[in-house]
Order: C-alpha cells, then structure tokens, then sequence
C-alpha cells in the first residue's frame, strides 16, 4: 500500500480485495490514535506517522532474518539470506562470476540483488531494505561504515582505433577535442565533472548525454566518442580489448573510490560477513584483470 499509493493497486498487486486492505488500515489507525495515510482525490500518501512506522516494519523484517540466520549459525550451517545493493556498470562486469562463485562455495547462502544508483543505493541501506551495498564514491557517514575500498583512478575510454589510443595516458585539453558519450548527472562522475571541468562540455553538440552506462560504453565502442569512467565501468570491454582505458594525468584529477559498506548501527552477520570477502576479492581481481591490459599499450602520448 505504501509503495503502490493506492488502495485498489494494492489489491491488485496482493490479490486482496480491497474493501479487506481498506478495513486494516482503519483498524490499524484506531488502534494507534494515528492517521497513517493522508486521503487525497487521486491516491494516499504516508504520514509522518506511516513512514515511522513502515521504517520500524522494515527493520522488524531484517532483524528477524538476521536471527533466524544467527541461529543456522549457532548450528554450524552456513545458510541464509544477504541483501546487496550494486551499481549498474558492476552487472555485466565482476557480479555475474561472484554470484556463480557463491553458488558453488555456500550454496545456502541466498542473494538478493538490486541494481541502483549510489544516492539509492545508500538509502536502501539506511532504510533497512539490504544489507550491503557495492557503490562508488562512498562518503563519510555516522550511520554508515564502509568496510572496504579501492581508488579507481579518472580515465577516459576509447576504441582501439581512436587516435587516442596509441598513448599510455591522456589529458582534458587532449581529449576535449573529440566528442564526448556522457553519462547523467545522476551519477558522481558526471557531476564531478561539471564541479571541476565544465568547461569539457561548453559545446553541447559534441555530447551525447544519457543515464545509461551500457549506452555510453557503446558509444565508445564504436570509436567516434571518448568516454569518461572508470577502469571497474568498463572491465568487462578493457578486458576483451574493445575499449582501452586511458588514465588521465592531469594535476589535481581525483580517483574515484569503489567500496562495500553496512549499515554501522548494526553487526554484520557471519553470512554477511562470507558475501563480504567474496565480493572483495572478486572486484580486486577484476581489476587486475583489467590492468595487466595496460602494458599491452607501449607507446607514449
């Protein structure tokens, strides 16, 4: 009810009548001396009340998963259920071989993967809706500790044809010159880029702006744009040769981070904890996957 906004979409979703959903409300709202949802002509919104208490629900719902795989625990089983928020450019990249890793090594252990942004993904975790999250550019938070992380230096990527291809780095003022696949400002990159180079993107037709990573990567692919991201972004086309990552050697060019974080008001399970590792490791070896391509590249710029 509260993410669907309406009543009868409820009911459709939980195959409820919705005259019964209705009546729980009701009750539920007596029950607490509260009004839960505010009724408006064309749906119902949550209360201050009603985010409490669904906040409180949720939270309800994790700590009885994590007792319930504490206590597999107890019994020496390494069984349970682990919640991880991950970036879009990791889906093509380390998460598929970690998941089949898992499957082989804890088949017990079940997995639960959302895909989202790093500003989602962060509030996933604070909310209680997962357990851990992979993100980029984590910042220091009272209520969040990260528990591992890697600089990922800033780079462009081009095709093994572009003519910024034969050096081993590159600069802005070199690679302004070509037209840019840019991604949204919902993510950091882009938004740090503005902050610091905006001058990159004063010629709005040399861009072509998008949210999607996928769509930028191929862009690039097809060697008429350059793009700016990271080696963990395109690992997957590093590796296979059709884009090469240029680091860019610029004064000043901050790395961008990847790391796991939990939330810090609670213990990280011992479940977790396996997931944890495995993730690590796989992400490190990707990325030395990834830069045993960088010598292949001999030349200088």
């Amino acid at each position: 009810m509260a993410r669907s906004g309406s009543i009868q979409k409820a009911a459709k979703e939980l195959n409820v009548a919705a005259s019964a959903i209705d009546r729980q409300i009701l009750l539920l709202e007596a029950d607490l001396g509260v009004e839960l949802f505010e009724r408006m002509p064309r749906g119902m919104r949550l209360t201050a009340a009603g985010d409490a208490l669904i906040a409180l629900a949720r939270r309800w719902k994790s700590d009885e998963r994590k007792a319930a795989s504490d206590i597999r625990q107890l019994q020496g089983i390494h069984q349970g259920h682990v919640r991880l928020a991950a970036m879009d450019s990791h889906a093509n990249g380390f998460l598929p071989l970690f998941i089949e890793k898992l499957a082989i090594e804890h088949p017990r252990i079940s997995l639960e993967v959302e895909i989202a942004s790093p500003d989602n993904a962060l509030s996933a975790l604070v909310a209680g809706d997962v357990d851990i999250i992979a993100a980029f550019n984590l910042s220091p938070r009272r209520d969040v500790h990260v528990l591992w992380s890697a600089d990922l230096p800033l780079g462009c990527v081009v095709a093994p044809g572009h003519e910024l291809a034969n050096g081993k780095t590159t600069s802005l003022q070199e690679a302004v010159h070509y037209p840019i696949a840019l991604q949204s400002k919902a993510l950091f990159i882009r938004r740090y880029l503005d902050a610091r180079y905006g001058w990159l993107f004063t010629d709005p037709q040399k861009a072509v702006v998008t949210n999607s990573l996928q769509l930028v990567k191929q862009l690039a692919c097809s060697g008429r744009y350059i793009a700016f991201t990271s080696e963990l972004d395109a690992a997957p086309e590093i590796t296979e040769g059709s884009l090469i990552f240029l680091p860019v050697r610029d004064k000043g060019a901050e790395p961008q981070t990847v790391g796991l974080a939990i939330d810090a008001r609670k213990p990280l399970s011992r479940i977790g904890r396996i997931v944890a590792d495995m993730l690590k490791d796989e992400i490190e070896l990707c990325l030395e996957r990834v830069r045993l391509t960088r010598p292949r590249h001999t030349e200088t710029s």
